[in-house]
């Protein structure tokens, strides 16, 4: 697919299928975001794959939409502060190399027919608990990840 057509094409879904996504798209939709540049190639993130499947309260406590946990798979891009780059001027880029990552998975998974939903006004307290993470891991997005059941 084209590039400015992929672009096109993506949107944020609200509604998914139930259909399980293969072992391959997955990996390709991880090895895109593992791809995504980061400053001075630091790679200050994690990303947890939540298969929906029996978690779907406990995911709702994270965010409270019908949606976010109808798509087999929820994935959670988190940022490591303490392994960012940091300008002479002491701004960390950690946020902004996940959102960077989080775009790659994005399209990445647009292109295989996959629907996303960039979520991040999510209860970070709620996330940090329910997926038990460590000091120093910060949750900074959220996007479910399934076959669209809507249209754009």
């Amino acid at each position: 697919m084209e590039f400015n057509e992929l672009i096109r094409k993506r949107y944020s879904v609200r509604a998914y299928k139930p259909d399980p996504i293969g072992d391959e798209e997955l990996t390709r939709v991880l090895e895109a975001a593992r791809l995504a540049p980061t400053a001075d190639n630091r790679q200050p993130f994690r990303l947890i794959v939540i298969h929906t499947k029996g978690k779907e309260a406990e995911l709702k406590q994270i965010y409270n939409r019908d949606w976010f946990v109808q798509a087999p798979i929820v994935i959670c891009a988190c940022g490591l502060p303490s392994e960012g780059w940091v300008s002479r001027k002491g701004k960390s880029y950690t946020d902004v190399d996940v959102a960077i990552v989080m775009d790659h998975l994005i399209l990445a998974a647009t292109e295989l027919g996959l629907g996303t939903c960039w979520v991040a006004a999510f209860d970070v307290d709620a996330a940090k608990r329910i997926l038990n993470l460590p000091d120093g891991v910060e949750p900074i997005l959220f996007t479910p990840l399934g076959y669209p059941a809507d249209q754009p």
